[in-house]
């Protein structure tokens, strides 16, 4: 069936601002500026303030929520359905969750390349594979199983990639190796937050924009309110910033007055967050929740082509072969390889045994960092 002109826009507005959103951060990142008093030209090193912009993006969704439902309501007939009510500390833990794991991957994204930065984050479907089999009592089927196992080994493939890479004086092969390790913590993190939005969320039938959005007003708010502490917590030659601290949010200012494209970088990452959340959320409404996964994947093929086009990185053909051992994964994972196998009757009873596509849908569904992003 053919898409129509808005299913063409979603489809085109989700690739272009998710790959938007990592490539403004990691731009943000390569620069170098001024920052207070006399402090010497240094790299723009922010990732907790970044993560700040990162929730106001989410925040932003629940300001579209409100206005689509006062819009909805104008109408003769209201066709949007609300959700029902609910305690919005419900979003807390998942929120403090999508903190927690943003925060990292922003840390990291300083460490490693754009490109292997999007790749990595495939990891979260073997952790979020793992914990609802034991804390949701799911039941993976054999295909998930088998993508499991082909997605550990594309991460594999990717870190040689990055073992393997030319490296400067800026992203020496310690850091790359520390900053790949976080982004897959990170995973870690993001998969406990999908887990517990599956637990304590989506049986309260809450819509993605609120969820977002009322997830974003908790990270913004209790991240907002850490900058404060981490102002004065050393953290010695692991540091960054002049000061030596956790997060100088003042220096990050400082930097910003100096040269207003870490601005521009940093409001690219803000608007694009709160796009590609929508876009998201519309293509799995409007088109599937497959569709959805197809896009995020190229999504990370624009990232990479993107990167070494712009000369931030060496093409390195190890890279080619992880991106496509992940892409395998993940395809085998959410299930793209049972229409194929359908149309053969040998195979039409093993693709009825499988899991459902509300399942696939339910972990294609998530609007968290992948908003987040994350990130």
């Amino acid at each position: 069936m053919a898409w129509t002109n808005y299913q063409l826009f979603l489809a085109g507005l989700m690739l272009t601002t998710g790959s938007i959103n990592t490539l403004s951060a990691k731009w943000a990142d390569m620069f170098s500026a001024k920052g207070c008093h006399d402090d010497p030209e240094h790299k723009f090193s922010h990732p907790f303030l970044q993560a700040v912009g990162m929730f106001l993006g989410e925040l932003s969704c629940l300001v579209v929520f409100y206005i689509l439902i006062c819009r909805d309501r104008q109408s003769p007939e209201p066709k949007m359905n609300p959700g029902q009510s609910f305690n919005p500390l419900l979003f807390f833990p998942p929120a403090m969750c999508d903190m927690m794991a943003t925060s990292i991957m922003y840390v990291a994204l300083n460490m490693t390349s754009a490109s292997s930065f999007q790749m990595l984050r495939g990891a979260v479907i073997i952790f979020t594979g793992l914990l609802s089999v034991a804390f949701l009592g799911r039941r993976l089927a054999p295909s998930q199983w088998i993508g499991i196992f082909i997605t550990i080994l594309g991460l594999v493939i990717v870190g040689l990639a990055d073992l393997f890479s030319r490296h400067d004086d800026s992203h020496k092969i310690s850091e790359v190796i520390t900053g790949d390790l976080l982004i897959i913590m990170a995973q870690i993190i993001v998969s406990v937050q999908m887990v517990l939005e599956e637990k304590f969320v989506y049986k309260h039938d809450v819509h993605p924009l609120r969820a977002v959005g009322t997830e974003g007003f908790f990270g913004f708010v209790v991240l907002s309110l850490l900058l404060i502490p981490m102002y004065f917590i050393p953290v010695g030659s692991f540091g960054d910033n002049p000061r030596q601290v956790l997060e100088d949010a003042i220096d990050a200012f400082c930097q910003i007055g100096n040269q207003p494209l870490i601005l521009l970088a940093l409001l690219g990452n803000t608007v694009s967050i709160a796009f590609f959340n929508f876009a998201g959320i519309s293509v799995t409404k409007e088109i599937s929740a497959t569709t959805r996964m197809v896009l995020d994947s190229l999504r990370t093929l624009v990232i990479w082509v993107v990167s070494l086009a712009l000369g931030w990185e060496q093409f390195h053909g190890l890279q080619v072969l992880g991106f496509l051992v992940l892409l395998a994964g993940t395809a085998l994972y959410n299930g793209l390889h049972r229409p194929l196998l359908a149309k053969l009757p040998c195979c039409n009873t093993l693709t009825n045994a499988e899991d459902s596509a509300e399942e696939r849908e339910r972990l294609l569904g998530d609007g968290g960092v992948q908003g987040a992003d994350n990130s």
